[in-house]
């Protein structure tokens, strides 16, 4: 036992995703430009918004907070992931294990309170259009924000702290590709049954509580269209079905891998490939391909771009 309590792990070791030479490197390709096109994708989006005068509603503010937060979201990931590509033996310390593993969360936190404040905007606006204006004025906007943060920070902590307080002095090997709660936990030397449950009850919670209340959401939604002209209707659908395609995108992995008990699915590594790396650059597509305000903004950006540099040729 005294050998056990001084002995303390220092880094970890990813299996990865596979440990077939050519699939690492055709997989390391094909994620880095994923990773890519999703900061082009979602920094196009930001730009877009903040200099497009005509975008500067509570949702394309929104938008842009979204934009961001995949950025970091995939940030977290994918290039520990890529390194990991190209080496045979993938570690990391103990200590960025647990920074990579807050920040996941973190992000991750923050989109699912983000992206249900975005269906209570909608909501608003589709229901009870008069309103909006005073209900969603950008004071609230600033305030909703900040608080979708500070609810991802206090639920990072929480996850974070219930993961380090487990003693680690034994195995080492982690059977994926990025620091995540529940196969960290797997590797504490003690009995973890409570500590997973409260960490499922907690991630659990959330998904499920703002799932509900997105669904909730557009139920209603759903159910005023049928009050509003075809072309309000249109407008409208067009909206809400980008949201809810990217809600259905994020939430579904979100439910499937932190709403269950400690047990482990062949699945789970394509679950988390896709909502660490597909989801993030396929919310800037759904949103720039279906909504035409933003199709014409970055148009119009390009249009500017394109002078600006045309310009600067002929005066130079």
């Amino acid at each position: 036992m005294d050998a056990l309590n001084q002995t303390r792990v220092t880094e970890f070791v990813f299996l990865g995703l596979t440990d077939k030479w050519i699939l690492e490197v055709l997989l390391f390709v094909a994620f880095s430009a994923t990773y890519v096109l999703t900061l082009w994708g979602n920094i196009l989006i930001m730009v877009t918004i903040v200099f497009n005068a005509h975008l500067h509603t509570p949702m394309y503010f929104f938008l842009s907070n979204l934009s961001f937060i995949d950025i970091c979201h995939a940030s977290v990931t994918v290039p520990k992931m890529l390194e990991g590509l190209l080496l045979e033996r993938k570690t990391i310390s103990f200590d960025n294990c647990i920074t990579q593993l807050f920040f996941l969360h973190l992000f991750a936190c923050a989109e699912i309170f983000l992206l249900t404040i975005m269906a209570y905007d909608r909501y608003v606006a589709i229901c009870t259009p008069l309103h909006y204006p005073n209900v969603m004025n950008i004071r609230v906007c600033v305030q909703l924000v900040f608080a979708l943060w500070l609810g991802g920070t206090v639920h990072s902590l929480v996850q974070t702290f219930l993961t380090i307080r487990l003693p680690y002095c034994g195995p080492n090997i982690i059977d994926s590709y990025f620091c995540d709660v529940p196969p960290v936990i797997k590797l504490a030397c003690t009995d973890t049954y409570l500590t997973g449950m409260l960490i499922v009850s907690n991630s659990g919670a959330i998904s499920l509580t703002c799932f509900l209340a997105l669904v909730t959401s557009y139920t209603v939604i759903l159910i005023s269209l049928r009050k509003q002209s075809a072309e309000g209707r249109r407008k409208a659908l067009s909206t809400c079905s980008a949201h809810f395609t990217v809600v259905a995108l994020f939430f579904g992995p979100c439910i499937f891998i932190y709403t269950r008990p400690d047990t482990s699915f062949s699945l789970d590594k394509v679950v988390s490939v896709f909502y660490t790396v597909i989801t993030p650059l396929l919310n800037p597509l759904i949103y720039s391909l279906r909504n035409e305000k933003v199709k014409s903004a970055m148009k119009q950006l390009t249009e500017r771009q394109v002078f600006f540099m045309k310009s600067c040729t002929w005066w130079s």
